[in-house]
């Protein structure tokens, strides 16, 4: 791709490679076109027009411009300056650590989170149910709280791990181990 309102082909091997990552993107639950026109920028030298984003992975200017914008919301596509230009052009994240770690931390990390406040809050409800209730309720409610208490350690252990993977130190797998031992039983 060249720069200044010029277009070329882009290399057929690199449609290749947007198209894995955008499915590899997709697997992980973002759209497909995300993931192939960040591999785009990034397999290219020079930044990129929306014209030639779209002209290159046969997008309308509609979708080029969403997917820009859900792109530079998660901070891995941002605006760049090419001299003389008066259009729009974008340059990809080139850290792919940056990348996968503020996915980790705003969305997997935060869900993990979410569910052991959760996980929590009905333990401490349930636990004072079980002493207010009697009978086959009460077996009920004990044998759900067992239950419960099982994800919580599971999601405490997630927690554990996605911030030890994110602080970059080493993380101790023995957890998982732990639990995968006592939940074959």
């Amino acid at each position: 791709m060249a720069t200044g309102g010029k277009t070329t082909t882009p290399n057929p091997m690199f449609l290749r490679v947007a198209d894995a990552v955008g499915g590899l993107m997709e697997f992980w639950g973002f759209k497909r076109n995300m993931g192939r026109m960040w591999a785009l920028l990034y397999l290219e030298r020079e930044p990129m027009s929306a014209a030639q984003l779209s002209e290159s992975l046969s997008l309308s200017s509609g979708a080029v411009s969403m997917t820009v914008n859900e792109l530079q919301k998660w901070g891995v596509v941002k605006k760049a300056w090419v001299p003389g230009e008066r259009r729009d052009y974008f340059e990809p994240e080139t850290s792919i650590w940056k990348m996968v770690s503020r996915v980790f931390r705003e969305r997997e990390l935060r869900q993990v989170q979410n569910a052991l406040e959760l996980f929590e809050e009905v333990i401490d409800r349930l636990t004072k149910d079980v002493k207010n209730t009697q009978g086959e309720e009460k077996a009920r409610l004990e044998f759900a709280l067992d239950r419960i208490k099982g994800l919580t350690n599971l999601a405490r252990i997630g927690v554990a791990l996605l911030e030890g993977i994110l602080s970059g130190k080493s993380v101790d797998a023995s957890p998982i181990k732990l639990f995968k031992t006592l939940t074959e039983e």
